[in-house]
């Protein structure tokens, strides 16, 4: 499997300009927030969004001005609603570091969400970037819609793979589908190309999720040791309502009520973990993931091959055999 830095090769260059771009978007003249949004900054993960970003335009023209404004539009509002989401949540950790409402409190992080916000709105409103920006808020509409239907499913715990699969488009899919489609934008791509791009993002998006929910269960880790973390949120994961779809009704009845009133109790989230791996639960996410990884790459097929389109193509393998 190809890494990171290998797949990023041909906008090597684009991604580290981006850099300084991206937090020269953030600068603030208040010396509280340019403490905090400089925090944001340095725990960036993968940075796998601008990737989406910077091939989908490369694939189908130059990059430009509008491209890393594309990349950091999306980053913009991704990174305000994963502030907004550490307050929901409660949450306080975000990849391995402290939180922002964990540093300096709700009140401050919602504040510092709206303030992320505006600045993306105002960055596509300046320089006129109007078709980007309404790909990007629908995305983040969805988004916020994908998470509310997640709350309300998630007080049943009984769904099924059909609204799973609304709840991860919108949670997840979107954005990966408005990185590639704002990239291919950004480049004056026609019409029919950006929605193509959109799609590939999707399915892109749903086998990235589908693995996500995989780790929770120890599948593809490189420590292979089950968190269990989606179970004690009470998050119904593939791999679980495929399990649940195929007990018994007594089964299916206690292993709710495990989940739904046990899942602080490490010995019965291991019952849990145990009744998934019985019932082929992993199996059966694995075999939906591939078949997502499929399709996104048989979009791709169908644009002519360059190194962009190379890359991409092993950012998808890369999202379905990532070991974290």
């Amino acid at each position: 499997m190809s890494t990171i830095e290998q797949i990023k090769e041909p906008i090597s260059k684009h991604m580290d300009d981006f850099e300084l771009k991206f937090k020269q978007s953030m600068k603030s003249s208040v010396p509280l927030l340019e403490k905090i949004t400089t925090y944001i900054v340095k725990r960036k993960g993968k940075q796998m969004r601008p990737m989406f970003v910077f091939l989908s335009a490369q694939m189908h023209g130059a990059i430009n001005e509008s491209t890393y404004r594309a990349a950091s539009l999306i980053e913009l509002l991704h990174t305000a609603t994963l502030v907004h989401d550490d307050v929901v949540d409660d949450s306080n950790e975000r990849r391995g570091f402290f939180s922002v409402n964990a540093l300096w409190k709700n009140k401050i992080a919602v504040l510092i969400g709206d303030y992320l916000l505006s600045k993306g709105l105002l960055l596509s409103l300046d320089n006129d970037d109007f078709h980007l920006l309404k790909i990007v808020s629908n995305a983040v509409r969805e988004m916020s819609e994908g998470e509310l239907l997640q709350i309300e499913k998630a007080r049943k715990l009984d769904i099924s793979e059909d609204v799973y699969f609304e709840i991860i488009r919108k949670k997840t899919a979107t954005l990966i589908a408005a990185c590639c489609a704002t990239g291919a934008a950004s480049v004056n791509a026609d019409k029919s190309t950006i929605e193509k791009m959109s799609s590939f993002g999707t399915l892109t998006g749903i086998a990235f999720q589908i693995k996500d929910d995989l780790f929770d269960f120890g599948s593809g880790l490189e420590i292979g040791k089950p968190t269990g973390i989606d179970i004690k949120e009470k998050k119904m994961t593939l791999p679980l309502i495929y399990a649940l779809n195929k007990a018994s009704y007594q089964d299916k009845k206690q292993i709710i009520n495990l989940v739904k009133n046990h899942n602080e109790n490490p010995k019965k989230v291991a019952e849990v973990i145990d009744f998934v791996f019985a019932k082929k639960g992993i199996e059966h996410a694995e075999k939906i993931m591939h078949q997502y990884k499929e399709e996104a790459l048989s979009v791709l097929k169908t644009i002519p091959e360059n190194e962009a389109r190379k890359s991409l193509e092993q950012l998808v393998t890369f999202t379905v055999e990532r070991k974290k």
